[in-house]
């Protein structure tokens, strides 16, 4: 696409999903949470999440993968970024990046991601990663990553801590997070199509030596999201508890809904927040608008396993009755 438009000074609130913000802070008033995070941060530390995840890494710049250097500087051009996060590309099979860090937070791409994506593709995940970190999302999926890559028992300074319902929390609010990031690749496409052949090859892989439908994918979106089976629903809550990413039918049917509902638009004729503004929307709009996008989200299947999301969360507030610890 020649002639993207360049998003001055905009602000990640102008495309951050109600949700993701509105479970953002439901996680941050659960008991305890803040110690969780000051342990994990403080045992690693920024030295520590560097040795984690660049062992196997190569740093990418102008004379290293030129061409991806340079797609990414326009990519940060794009969002009128200003920080020029650092980039990396890990040998690494499985498809996949990450924004990573506590301080200075890094992008890390897999090789699998590369060698499945085309340029456009690509864009689009990069365009996804800069908008965890103008976010601020960083510290909180670095949290999730550790917990779920090293394990809980590898980590004794959490010992004894009520876990499970943390765990379900970050998750939950890693999966919205998500829904905000892929709304950030779209800004920097600025195709929506785009976006939905990115999540296609997520979910399914290439080709190779066959044929891909964006429009039957974007069908399969809608059948999944709009299914009334009350068994399917339970089993869709139930199959992404502790998942990070929401499934590819679900984000490529959510970006669709937000674009149809106009905001993208919006965005790219210059309607939208700025950095510069001092005004930001007061919370109590993020959990209407949450409320109203749960209430489209198996709002029956939620309701059926509710008591035992309230057993977890009554036992995670009774540990954390006691004592605090350091």
């Amino acid at each position: 696409m020649a002639d993207r438009v360049i998003l001055t000074d905009i602000a990640s609130t102008a495309w951050e999903h109600p949700a993701d913000r509105a479970a953002l802070n439901t996680l941050r008033s659960i008991p305890g949470f803040d110690q969780v995070v000051r342990k994990v941060a403080g045992f690693f530390g920024e030295r520590g999440v560097r040795q984690l995840f660049l062992a196997n890494a190569v740093r990418v710049g102008p004379n290293q993968r030129p061409k991806l250097w340079a797609q990414y500087q326009d990519v940060i051009r794009t969002l009128d970024w200003k920080d020029v996060p650092e980039l990396y590309v890990s040998q690494t099979p499985l498809v996949n990046a990450a924004a990573v860090g506590f301080d200075k937070p890094f992008i890390v791409l897999n090789s699998g991601t590369i060698a499945l994506l085309n340029e456009e593709e690509r864009r689009d995940i990069l365009g996804h990663e800069l908008g965890h970190i103008m976010s601020g999302h960083t510290t909180y999926t670095t949290i999730a990553i550790i917990i779920l890559t090293v394990g809980i028992q590898n980590l004794p300074f959490l010992a004894g801590m009520a876990l499970l319902p943390f765990q379900l929390a970050l998750m939950e609010w890693y999966r919205k997070a998500e829904l905000s990031a892929d709304r950030a690749g779209l800004l920097v496409t600025q195709d929506p199509r785009v976006s939905a052949s990115t999540f296609l090859k997520m979910a399914g892989g290439g080709a190779g030596d066959d044929e891909l439908s964006i429009d039957a994918f974007l069908e399969q979106a809608d059948q999944y999201e709009t299914t009334n089976d009350f068994a399917d629903k339970v089993w869709q809550v139930i199959n992404t508890a502790f998942r990070t990413h929401p499934f590819g039918t679900v984000r490529a049917a959510e970006l669709q809904r937000w674009v149809k509902s106009g905001e993208y638009d919006k965005i790219i004729i210059g309607d939208y927040r700025r950095r510069s503004d001092s005004a930001t929307p007061p919370l109590s709009d993020d959990y209407v608008d949450a409320v109203g996008y749960y209430g489209q989200q198996a709002r029956g299947a939620m309701d059926s396993i509710n008591d035992v999301f309230d057993r977890a969360r009554d036992a995670f507030n009774s540990a954390f009755k006691g004592p605090s610890g350091t």
